[in-house]
């Protein structure tokens, strides 16, 4: 078997640690600048801590409109309390609410929301916000994005050195992208209750690191508001439970099957107020309204 050349031995000799040098098994933190994410569980999967500055950050979901604020705004948040700057919208799906913003820390003052008819203007006003000086962060609501504008996208990030976030399908997660940091983000729901979604699944499909084998299960709301969700939930379990129970009470009293009984519209009076199915009438869903308008 011939030597090693000598270029090869070098290789082979270097220490497991050099200066500079990331090694694919860690997280490359390197000198990449960092906008802490606001989770300390989320923080610690990504390279230095954060929502990388001057880079492309995908967030992929089912549908747009759901999980964004809850992802970026803790972030956003700090950023616009330590740095000047606009946060710049493109193509929202919806119009922010500023008051719950503010409560959150941003200030509406800040935002600077820009329609687009088409995608190629929204991929214009994307890029063109990215190279003004003024802008702190995009938000980039850009569904058909193609490689090559991301690229671009990456670009004007880097030179400008701002945050950046193109929010996209999750049918677009296998194409390839030149983002430093890919998330795909799914709703979680209540135990019992299907329709409501106070947390979020992240999965973390491309970083500077090894690949992470398992999502992280995050709030996706504030606490209050989660714990409101809870008591709702309850309260519709329950009053599924009470008409449940009166439906078979009335099928065996008249000796037929509950399904051929059909419920009275006069049921949900006699549900308790704590446990109709709406809850109109409870302190707590005057807090909830509170917490989301």
């Amino acid at each position: 078997m011939p030597a090693l050349r000598p270029s090869l031995r070098v290789a082979f000799d270097l220490p497991s640690s050099v200066p500079g040098v990331w090694h694919a098994d860690a997280l490359g933190a390197g000198q990449q600048q960092v906008q802490p994410t606001g989770s300390a569980q989320l923080d610690a999967q990504l390279p230095g801590g954060g929502w990388p500055v001057g880079a492309l950050s995908e967030v992929f979901q089912a549908a747009a409109g759901l999980h964004e604020w809850q992802l970026v705004l803790p972030a956003l948040a700090q950023a616009t309390a330590h740095r000047t700057g606009a946060v710049v919208l493109v193509a929202p799906p919806c119009e922010p609410f500023g008051p719950s913003l503010k409560a959150q820390g941003l200030l509406a003052e800040r935002l600077c929301l820009v329609r687009a008819d088409s995608a190629t203007a929204a991929l214009w006003a994307a890029e063109q916000a990215l190279r003004c000086r003024d802008v702190l962060a995009v938000m980039a609501w850009l569904p058909q994005a193609q490689p090559a504008a991301l690229r671009r996208l990456q670009l004007a990030a880097a030179q400008q050195e701002q945050l950046l976030w193109v929010f996209r399908p999750a049918s677009a997660a296998p194409q390839a992208s030149p983002a430093l940091l890919r998330l795909l983000v799914q709703g979680l729901a209540l135990p019992g209750d299907a329709t409501a979604s106070p947390g979020m699944q992240v999965q973390i499909l491309k970083r500077r690191g090894p690949p992470l084998a398992h999502g992280l299960d995050l709030p996706g709301c504030h606490p209050l508001l989660a714990q409101v969700l809870a008591a709702q939930a309850e309260r519709r379990r329950a009053a599924q439970e009470v008409a449940s129970a009166w439906v078979a009470g009335r099928a065996a009293a008249a000796g037929k099957t509950p399904a051929a009984l059909l419920l009275p519209q006069s049921l949900a009076a006699m549900v308790p107020l704590g446990a109709r199915p709406e809850g109109r009438g409870h302190a707590l869903d005057r807090a909830a309204m509170a917490l989301v308008r």
